[in-house]
């Protein structure tokens, strides 16, 4: 399955599931999970499609590291 840009990254560990990316998601693309992650909290975690690339979640978020927004590279013209 090809990978759609952009698109989110959580690292599930480091999330504390304050649920600010997800109250600051213009497109409401991030949800909290129905599971735990390591230290006990419920995580945020993206649907799979529909991350416009804004990165209002990664600046929401007080946890460094957490979020991480991937863009799809351009291409270079020859």
């Amino acid at each position: 399955m090809e990978k759609k840009f952009p698109t989110v990254e959580i690292d599930v560990n480091q999330c504390k599931g304050c649920a600010l990316c997800i109250e600051n998601c213009p497109p409401k693309v991030l949800s909290l999970s129905i599971a735990y992650n390591r230290l006990g909290y419920q995580y945020a975690e993206y649907k799979g499609e529909g991350c416009s690339g804004c990165e209002a979640c990664f600046y929401a978020c007080p946890e460094p590291g957490a979020i991480t927004i991937i863009k799809e590279k351009k291409k270079a013209a020859l």
